[in-house]
């Protein structure tokens, strides 16, 4: 059937229409997309180029090489080892929690380092690279590099991680890394950005932390290639950073060594000085610990054995454990009174086994009392009232004076965690912080180390050092660093009357010396080597009346807790000082049975450079030393000591 020539007509008219609007949105879409393409192709060329760039490369920190540590003869104490680790950047990764379980069929993770990984991931800023888990084997490296496309911003890297060679031996000095925490972040106010690295190790006690950065060293840079899926493609180049500076210590690690071996199975800690530079050349502490787990990280049980440990083995004993002296504080008061002038040294005071003082009985050790008794003797025989007397006459603050000037109740400025600071104390001590006159009950107490006085074993052995030459010596621990050798603590004289000196040391030598001397039994017997000292029994209770009437219980019938501390110093050879030595062992009973043996043994190691021979010691002990040396030399390194300080 034909249609009528006017349908037909409108029909076209309308086509026309139709076509006119369609051609007209077309040609403005062209238009618009024209424009648009101009926009970005021409004028913003350089910005979209710059921001494709920017996606395509990432800058990245390189953490520096950790300064090495070594003791006095090079040997290191603290290094750093290559460990294999596999990182994740949070925004190259996409879905992290399926990246993780496609790694996980590659690679043993637990569901506790998972768990860390996502914590760590949701804290730190997505271009941040993780550290998914560490000390992987190569096996584990290569099966995440053979299936790097389907593990889009996981790659595998080679890094540094601490080692203690020594372990327990120089825990206490060296210290530790661990992984930066928020806690650290916080007490920084600008910190570096190699901080904000997951995992990235900083010193958390000991030389580690103290030295912190000078050890650390400055952080390069590396820009790398990445796809669209976040996969590593290459490394475009590279800017090396600043290894931290070596580190070189004064201890004598053999010597080390000893001492910790000498100390094992006590609560105990003991300092060693040099006499000629002040240079510690060592510092025991027992029991130790592995710092080696701290930097791996330690386990709940390994942290619980550790923290529960009544004998305290994470604590440094030997700085900040701070202790009544007992009679080692002897010599400060003695010195006190020669200096004021209130006793003359041939003057004989009477102990007839106590003194009282405002109502109030003081005891002797010896009950029985040591008669007329002259300031030789008092040293000697470490009679209390001798000194009672003295403290009555010279009055505390002289006393306290003297204290600080031979460094007790001064903090030694070494590089270890909680350097203690002791007390001195003097009236004005008491009045401002406890809100109480001083008495002179306080004063009788203090004169022979109890009371409120307190010192270190590091405090002690300066003590003695300075008693022995008469030197202002303080404890050098940093002999160099990156070779720059470091001031001596040889320290100029202290001004005090040198016959009052010698009248202490000759004390002292006969403390060891002669058989009237309280450690008569620890005494050295050859002549290039022999020692002066003085032994201290402290007490960390309060014996009542009723106790001494039916009898002062012994120290082995108490809890080990409650037993009396144990201190002893010396130095050595007396005719010419070398070495000051300092021993205390908790709640090890009377400083002549427990602590003055240790100081005889560490004293001899140190003179000798290695094992003494058996003739320097008396013949009644020979053979157990014997024994002895046998079984602590399985436990030190092999070689010696060395007598080269240049």
């Amino acid at each position: 059937m034909k249609r009528p020539q006017n349908d037909t007509a409108g029909t076209a008219r309308t086509f026309t229409r139709r076509a006119f609007v369609v051609g007209g949105v077309q040609v403005g879409v062209i238009g618009v997309l024209g424009w648009r393409m101009h926009q970005m192709q021409i004028e913003r060329a350089d910005e979209y180029r710059f921001l494709a760039e920017e996606n395509r490369i990432n800058i990245r920190l390189i953490p520096p090489a950790r300064g090495l540590i070594f003791d006095v003869n090079g040997v290191p104490l603290a290094i750093n080892e290559q460990v294999y680790r596999i990182v994740m950047v949070k925004e190259d990764a996409g879905d992290v929690e399926a990246a993780l379980a496609r790694l996980q069929n590659l690679v043993a993770l637990d569901r506790v380092t998972i768990e860390r990984a996502l914590e760590e991931l949701d804290r730190r800023s997505p271009f941040v690279p993780v550290t998914i888990v560490e000390r992987v084997s190569w096996d584990d490296i290569a099966k995440v590099a053979v299936n790097a496309p389907a593990l889009p911003g996981i790659t595998a890297e080679v890094g540094l991680s601490r080692r203690y060679p020594m372990g327990s031996d120089t825990a206490h000095i060296v210290g530790y890394v661990g992984p930066v925490s928020d806690y650290d972040l916080s007490q920084i106010d600008a910190p570096d950005p190699l901080l904000q690295i997951p995992k990235f190790q900083i010193g958390k006690s000991g030389v580690e932390a103290k030295l912190e950065p000078t050890l650390r060293g400055t952080a390069g840079t590396k820009r790398i290639e990445v796809n669209a899926l976040g996969r590593v493609m290459r490394e475009l180049d590279r800017e090396e950073g600043i290894s931290g500076a070596d580190v070189q210590l004064t201890i004598d690690s053999r010597l080390q060594a000893y001492v910790e071996a000498r100390l094992e199975g006590e609560s105990a800690a003991a300092i060693v000085i040099d006499l000629e530079n002040g240079d510690l050349v060592a510092v025991g502490n027992a029991p130790s610990f592995d710092p080696n787990l701290f930097v791996r990280g330690i386990s709940v049980d390994d942290w619980t054995s550790l923290n529960e440990n009544k004998y305290r083995p994470l604590a440094a004993k030997s700085v900040q454990g701070t202790y009544p002296p007992g009679s080692t504080f002897k010599m400060v008061t003695a010195l006190a009174s020669l200096a004021a002038g209130v006793v003359d040294a041939e003057e004989s005071i009477y102990c007839g086994g106590s003194t009282e003082v405002s109502g109030t009985r003081f005891h002797c050790w010896r009950g029985g009392g040591h008669g007329n008794i002259t300031l030789h003797e008092s040293l000697k025989q470490s009679c209390d009232c001798y000194y009672y007397e003295l403290a009555q006459r010279v009055g505390i603050d002289a006393i306290a004076e003297m204290a600080k000037l031979l460094g007790v109740g001064v903090r030694p400025e070494i590089p270890m965690s909680a350097v203690a600071q002791g007390l001195a104390p003097n009236k004005a001590w008491k009045t401002e912080t406890r809100g109480e006159d001083w008495r002179i009950g306080d004063t009788v107490n203090a004169s022979i180390g109890q009371g409120y006085v307190l010192a270190s074993p590091l405090q002690l052995a300066i003590m003695t050092a300075r008693i022995a030459t008469g030197r202002n010596v303080t404890p050098r621990l940093v002999r160099s660093i990156d070779g720059v050798e470091q001031p001596t603590g040889l320290g100029e004289t202290l001004g005090l009357n040198e016959n009052d000196l010698r009248r202490i040391r000759a004390s002292m030598y006969d403390v060891v010396n002669h058989e009237r001397g309280t450690a008569y039994g620890s005494r050295i017997i050859d002549d290039s080597a022999r020692m002066a000292g003085k032994t201290g029994t402290s007490q960390v209770r309060r014996i009542t009346m009723e106790e001494r009437e039916r009898g002062v219980t012994r120290n082995a019938d108490l809890p080990w807790e409650r037993r009396d501390h144990a201190l002893w110093v010396n130095y050595a050879p007396f005719d010419n000082p070398r070495y000051a030595v300092s021993v205390v062992v908790e709640h090890g009973g009377g400083g002549s049975a427990a602590a003055a043996p240790i100081g005889r043994d560490i004293t001899l190691q140190a003179m000798f450079k290695g094992t003494p021979p058996l003739e320097a010691y008396p013949s009644n002990v020979r053979g157990r030393i014997a024994e002895q040396q046998e079984r602590i030399q399985q436990h030190v390194p092999a070689g010696g000591m060395t007598n080269d300080r240049a």
